[in-house]
C-alpha cells in the first residue's frame, strides 16, 4: 500500500486530500480546460498559494487523476481475473475494465489528449511523471499473463505486459475519437483484436515462430525507452 492510499492524519495531509478530491471532481464535471488552480482553491476553501504548495501545477493534479482511474481499474479487474484462467479472456478483462473506468471522462477526453500529446508534456502517458499509473496497467497485464493456464513461453513474460500496455494506450486513443453509441466501434475493434490474438499467440509456442514476436517485443521496448 502506498502512502497515498492511507487515510490523511495531519492537517496538511487533510488539506492535500481535499484539494485533490476537489480537482478530481472538477475534472469529471468540467474537463481539463475549465478546471483551473484558482477554481480548485476557491472550491476547496483555501488560497491559491496553499494549493500550489501541495500541487505545483494543474498537471500534477492530472497525475492524481491518472492514479485514481488506474487504481479503480485495478480494483475492477482483479476480482474478474480470479474468475477465469483463459489467457485471452484475462487480457480482455484488463482491456475492458480499463475502458470502462475511462468512460466518465469521454466528453472531455480530447481536452486531456490535447494537453498530453506533446512528448514534453508531464501528463503524456509515456512520460516519467506518468510512470506510477502506467505501472499499474503493466502490472494488471502481467497478472493476466501469469495467471493463465495456457501460458506462453517464459521468455516473453518480462516484455509482453509492457507491449500490451502500449496496446491499451492505442485503444484508448481510438476511444477518444469514437462517437459511436456506447463506443461500439471501440468494443468491436477490441473484440476483433482479441480474436486475432487467440489465433496467433498459440503459434509462438512453436520455436520456429518465436523469433518474430521476440523482435517485435524488442522493438516496442526500444520505442518506450
Amino acid at each position: 500500500m502506498s502512502s497515498s492510499d492511507l487515510a490523511p492524519t495531519t492537517k496538511s495531509e487533510r488539506t492535500r486530500a481535499l484539494i485533490r478530491d476537489v480537482a478530481l471532481r472538477s475534472f469529471r464535471e468540467r474537463g481539463y480546460d475549465q478546471t483551473t488552480i484558482r477554481l480548485i482553491a476557491q472550491e476547496a476553501g483555501v488560497s491559491v498559494g496553499t494549493t500550489n504548495y501541495h500541487f505545483a501545477s494543474k498537471n500534477d493534479l492530472v497525475q492524481e487523476l491518472y492514479l485514481d482511474v488506474q487504481r479503480s481499474h485495478r480494483a475492477a479487474a482483479e476480482p474478474l481475473l480470479r474468475g477465469t484462467d483463459d489467457l485471452i479472456e484475462r487480457l480482455g478483462t484488463v482491456f475492458r475494465t480499463g475502458l470502462a473506468e475511462l468512460e466518465p471522462y469521454h466528453r472531455f477526453a480530447p481536452e486531456f489528449l490535447s494537453a498530453a500529446v506533446s512528448p514534453r508534456s508531464s501528463i503524456n502517458p509515456l512520460s516519467g511523471e506518468s510512470a506510477e499509473s502506467r505501472d499499474i496497467v503493466v502490472g494488471l497485464f502481467r497478472e493476466a499473463v501469469a495467471g493463465a493456464s495456457d501460458r506462453l513461453p517464459a521468455e516473453f513474460d518480462e516484455d509482453l505486459p509492457s507491449a500490451l500496455m502500449l496496446g491499451h494506450l492505442l485503444l484508448a486513443l481510438f476511444w477518444v475519437y469514437d462517437t459511436s453509441p456506447e463506443r461500439e466501434r471501440t468494443r468491436r475493434l477490441l473484440d476483433r483484436g482479441l480474436r486475432l490474438l487467440k489465433l496467433s499467440l498459440p503459434l509462438v509456442r512453436l520455436r520456429v515462430l518465436r523469433k518474430p514476436l521476440r523482435e517485435l517485443l524488442d522493438l516496442i521496448a526500444e520505442v518506450q525507452a
